[in-house]
């Protein structure tokens, strides 16, 4: 068994407000898909251990579309 982020898969959804203006926040993927142009295509085996957050989570860069505020939140990989 593997374990996968849910939002990077599509299983859930998480509904963050802005802090700065409580604008509900757009998660804009993981962080390790803006690392260089082949990012996204590598292995979850090889990203995972560039972005800053312990194997067991995802880490997701949050926007508000409204003041462009944004802010990294980990998110718990699930076992599928």
């Amino acid at each position: 068994m593997d374990f996968v982020c849910p939002l990077c898969n599509g299983i859930e959804e998480v509904n963050i407000n802005c802090p700065i203006c409580s604008v509900q926040m757009k998660d804009s993927g993981a962080i390790v898909n803006y690392l260089d142009d082949y990012s996204p295509y590598l292995s979850n085996d090889i990203t995972q251990l560039v972005d800053g957050a312990p194997r067991s989570k995802c880490m997701h860069l949050f926007t508000c579309e409204k003041c462009q505020y944004d802010k990294r939140i980990q998110i718990d990989r699930v076992r599928i």
